[in-house]
């Protein structure tokens, strides 16, 4: 009876086994390897069947040795075949994976492209636009605190001069932030340089900048990607470390653009950086998205109390 019903039991999940075997050959794009197995589960169901035939019925195995026998063979020789051409699955489920992944990385490139194109675009309206209408004000003002002779009046306009020219700094100043001409013009390294000069003119913080590729151009998406990465990384320092030196090592050579960033301050634990985006903020999953998508890589060594070290490597392609 024991076997009986283990055989009834066997039987269901062979079927079902064979049926779930051929719904998946659709996935598998009709690959000769699943179909095979996928008849091998069905020949194997029909044979734990022709085993339990015997025992509800009056059916004899003997009187069908020789096809039990054939049936066993084919189903042995599916099973082996299949298994052997197997690999083609997996080469292409490897095929459809890369697929995808560059497909992330493409969109992912059209995304910043897009991004530094309205970037490049609302930077020039500001600095083209608004840049000549302030200026043009000051020069009225200028000529207006020329023959205006009141000492109110001149005390007003004074004020005014000053309130327009601090305006057209900003304005300068956010134009060269969302599209540095220097890194459009003369490339990363004389656009990081640029932003180095600006922070230690602070004197908050000592940045100490090294590259062999002062005169060297990239493709603009190599130069866009580290550029913004190293200013995201100074921002941190500056916003968050409590650092008072910082180390910039930028190095190229045919086969990659190596950037090494240390600093001296307060550091954090990364062992949780990257698993979650709201545990140290987006400033990181934007860096590395960025280096991924150029297909490099992003390492991040620090620990509490002992600074944080950056190491960005990028490939260059052509």
């Amino acid at each position: 009876m024991a076997l009986q019903i283990t055989l009834a039991i066997t039987i269901i999940f062979q079927f079902f086994a064979a049926a779930v075997a051929v719904k998946l050959t659709k996935v598998t794009k009709f690959n000769l390897s699943w179909i095979l197995i996928s008849f091998g589960f069905v020949f194997m169901a029909f044979q734990r069947l022709i085993e339990f035939l015997p025992f509800v019925t009056d059916f004899k195995p003997q009187d069908f040795r020789l096809f039990y026998i054939w049936l066993g063979a084919i189903t042995s020789l599916f099973f082996a075949i299949g298994v052997f051409l197997i690999q083609k699955i997996f080469d292409y489920m490897k095929r459809v994976d890369q697929k995808t992944r560059e497909q992330e990385k493409a969109l992912l490139n059209a995304i910043i492209q897009a991004e530094e194109r309205e970037r490049r675009r609302f930077a020039t309206e500001l600095h083209d636009g608004l840049g000549p209408l302030l200026s043009t004000i000051k020069m009225s003002v200028s000529s207006l605190a020329a023959v205006e002779t009141n000492p109110s009046s001149q005390s007003v306009i004074k004020n005014t001069n000053m309130v327009i020219s601090e305006a057209i700094k900003s304005i300068q100043e956010i134009s060269n932030n969302l599209s540095p001409h220097v890194l459009n013009s003369f490339g990363v390294a004389k656009a990081i340089r640029n932003f180095v000069n600006k922070i230690n003119q602070s004197k908050g913080m000592k940045v100490v900048f090294k590259t062999n590729a002062m005169d060297v151009r990239f493709s603009t998406g190599t130069e866009v990607v580290i550029y913004r990465s190293v200013c995201e990384l100074l921002n941190n320092s500056i916003k968050h470390s409590g650092a008072t030196r910082v180390n910039i090592d930028l190095t190229a050579d045919d086969k990659e653009i190596l950037v090494n960033y240390r600093d001296n301050g307060v550091g954090f634990n990364t062992e949780s950086l990257f698993a979650d985006e709201k545990t140290i903020g987006t400033g990181y999953f934007n860096m590395l998205s960025r280096v991924q998508s150029l297909k490099g890589t992003l390492e991040v060594f620090s620990d509490k109390d002992k600074g944080v070290l950056v190491a960005i490597a990028v490939p260059i392609n052509g």
